[in-house]
């Protein structure tokens, strides 16, 4: 029975009318159902015209043998050529545009970002540590207000150092080194100020939380005593920043992560849905982007993922040392469109060490990280099968794809409902340790620092309240006077989204579903050499139960690559529930398939069945010519409900047939 003569048999529609709620925090009283006469697509706003920004990382190209330092020209010119053609509207510079802040660096950096600039592409420069170390505040000005933006806000006593502009609906902050706590009262009062912001990007050079590097790690845990400019704001930053969706881009690192950092702790940062009084929330975090490199050197991973905040979703890093054979140069864009915001970020490897003319190279981007969604959605951080079976359940270590109702606001509502988080990537970090100094130190023992680690960083482990990345996360040694973290083995998270928006050429709201292809198997140690996830062991004590996480065999669809163009999530499955408003009789599921919405399968391929979990191992039977479309299925008996099996993110709606 093929799936039209399903739905002329459904003698009326059984879905319950639901609240349509919006995202997040801020969100808005729920929207009416829509009417049988009038679809979204009839009452759709016209598409907002998208605003790209790019991200130039670090672009320090260290010193020539007669000790004059330089700009990495080759990486920087990659990269905005790269931005260029991909359609970018601004570029910010994340800081450490020189190593010494000299006016031939300067001059270097001008010849490249000058020809864009005169093109109308606009630049946010801000200011690293090699600029605040070592670059006069005449010389940055002179040099940098050709580029900063002639209407941009600047912040009382920190002009040229700190400021903002609004583009359509985007705040966007520039911040010089070390100045996010410093500005955080002034950050709040201007977006609390400022009306029809959708969107808030703040760009600093370094941020709370590192891989290398972090304001939390070096101002608090090995900070200096009652020195609490950073100590007295961080939990507020984290707070406000969660409250307002923000996402908070920098450099420093010299290399490429993106991770949630929670306002509370991860163990308290539970995954969203909706509630009947207040519609979709989100999860209590922002979202942190290290951008990567453009210079002509690298850093290992260095203390690992502070997870009493922090989830890594994405890591990658290219040292060129220590078995590492080249440089990541890499290129970020984030483009917003009404309340929707796409997110790619590229990585072209190279051996490029100066500005010598034998080292010049043109780049092969790959696309290594992306994301979609909008201000309207739900989403979880799905974790990796990896957790042992004897650890005790947690509420937020969920490794399946499982959640709750996500509602449109046309009164559509999805879950998804099966599949299991099997591909992963994952990465290792080295040794290093941490020490203090009575009367100097805000640590005056070593039990001291202990406890600020545990207090600021890490995850103390107890059964009830599992360390995934080692038991003995954190090791003071007395003898010495150091606080030891281990190297350890880190299993990456998906952060996996489910978002809404208004649908042009469809019957429903359109669905986003997000998060689930960005990892592909592959492992990569500390200095950035890759290791075979299904042939090596993790590092010592890496595994909950004191072990090394062990070697793990991948899904025949992991690719194990950094390029995920390609790349096949997990088999997952999805439940879209259709609005008590639509007619089951003349809707049918699709997808957008190369900017064109299509039928997910034809009629005789749609199961006539309600979704069950046993389908992803036992698939029911179909004709032979349905293989090449996913596993489609219509619940007649519940009417309304259609369910797919997918393994990428997409883009799905009911359309009219």
């Amino acid at each position: 029975m093929n799936a039209l003569t399903i739905k002329t048999l459904i003698p009326s529609l059984l879905a319950t009318a639901v609240l349509a709620g919006c995202g997040g925090s801020d969100s808005s009283p729920t929207s009416p159902v829509a009417s049988p006469t009038e679809t979204p697509a009839e009452s759709a706003p016209p598409t907002p015209e998208p605003f790209t920004i790019g991200l130039l990382p670090d672009t320090q190209g260290g010193s020539d043998a007669n000790g004059q330092a330089h700009v990495a020209v080759y990486p920087m010119r990659e990269v905005l050529a790269h931005q260029v053609a991909e359609g970018v509207d601004m570029v910010i510079a994340v800081g450490d545009l020189t190593d010494n802040g000299s006016d031939i660096e300067f001059a270097e950096w001008r010849s490249v970002a000058d020809a864009y600039a005169e093109q109308g592409i606009e630049f946010m420069p801000l200011m690293g540590n090699h600029e605040t170390s070592y670059a006069y505040t005449y010389n940055w000005i002179e040099n940098m207000k050709h580029f900063i933006p002639q209407d941009a806000v600047h912040m009382p006593d920190y002009e040229w150092i700190n400021y903002y502009v609004i583009r359509d609906n985007v705040l966007v902050f520039a911040l010089a080194y070390y100045n996010l706590p410093v500005a955080f009262e002034w950050i709040k009062e201007t977006v609390e100020a400022t009306n029809d912001i959708d969107h808030i990007v703040v760009a600093s050079h370094d941020g709370l939380i590192g891989a290398k590097y972090g304001q939390t790690r070096e101002q608090i845990v090995d900070g200096t005593k009652d020195d609490d400019w950073v100590y007295s704001v961080q939990p507020q930053i984290r707070e406000f920043f969660a409250d307002h969706d923000v996402i908070y881009v920098q450099g420093h690192e010299h290399q490429y992560q993106r991770s949630l950092v929670s306002a509370k702790t991860t163990l308290q940062t539970l995954p969203s849905s909706s509630t009947p009084t207040g519609g979709n929330y989100r999860m209590d975090t922002y979202t942190q982007i290290m951008s990567g490199n453009a210079s002509y050197k690298g850093y290992e991973f260095r203390y690992g993922e502070r997870e009493l905040v922090q989830m890594i979703v994405a890591q990658k890093n290219a040292t060129m040392e220590q078995g590492s054979t080249h440089f990541d140069v890499n290129s970020a864009l984030l483009t917003f469109a009404g309340e929707r915001v796409d997110y790619q970020a590229y990585y072209a490897p190279h051996t490029a060490t100066s500005n010598d003319p034998d080292q010049d190279f043109t780049a092969e981007w790959h696309l290594m990280d992306k994301f979609s969604r909008t201000k309207n959605r739900c989403e979880s951080v799905i974790y990796p099968n990896s957790i042992l079976s004897d650890t005790r359940p947690v509420l937020v270590f969920q490794t399946r794809y499982m959640t709750n109702e996500c509602y449109a606001d046309d009164g559509s509502y999805v879950n998804l409902v099966g599949g299991q988080n099997d591909t992963f990537n994952r990465t290792d970090t080295r040794t290093r340790d941490m020490s203090f100094t009575p009367g100097i130190t805000r640590a005056e023992s070593m039990n001291d620092l202990l406890r600020l680690a545990y207090q600021w960083l890490y995850q103390v482990h107890e059964s009830w309240s599992p360390n995934l990345n080692s038991p003995v996360r954190v090791i003071p040694d007395y003898d010495s006077g150091e606080l030891l973290i281990p190297e350890t083995t880190i299993d990456l998270k998906e952060h996996v989204t489910l978002s809404w928006q208004s649908g042009e050429n469809t019957a429903s709201d359109v669905l986003i579903i997000s998060g689930t292809q960005n990892q592909t198997g592959v492992y990569q140690d500390d200095y950035g050499v890759e290791k075979d996830i299904e042939a090596d062991s993790g590092l010592a004590t890496s595994q909950t139960d004191g072990g090394a996480k062990q070697a793990i065999i991948l899904p025949s669809t992991a690719s194990k690559d950094w390029d995920i163009s390609t790349a096949l999530s997990d088999p997952f499955a999805v439940q879209f529930t259709g609005a008590e408003s639509f007619d089951a009789t003349t809707v049918t599921l699709g997808m957008l398939n190369n900017g064109e919405w299509q039928s997910i399968a034809p009629p005789n391929c749609v199961v006539d069945s309600a979704w069950t979990d046993s389908y992803l191992a036992e698939p029911p039977v179909r004709d032979a010519e349905c293989e090449d479309y996913p596993l489609t299925g219509y619940d007649s008996a519940f009417g309304n409900r259609w369910w797919v099996v997918l393994n990428k993110d997409a883009e799905i709606a009911l359309l009219n047939q």
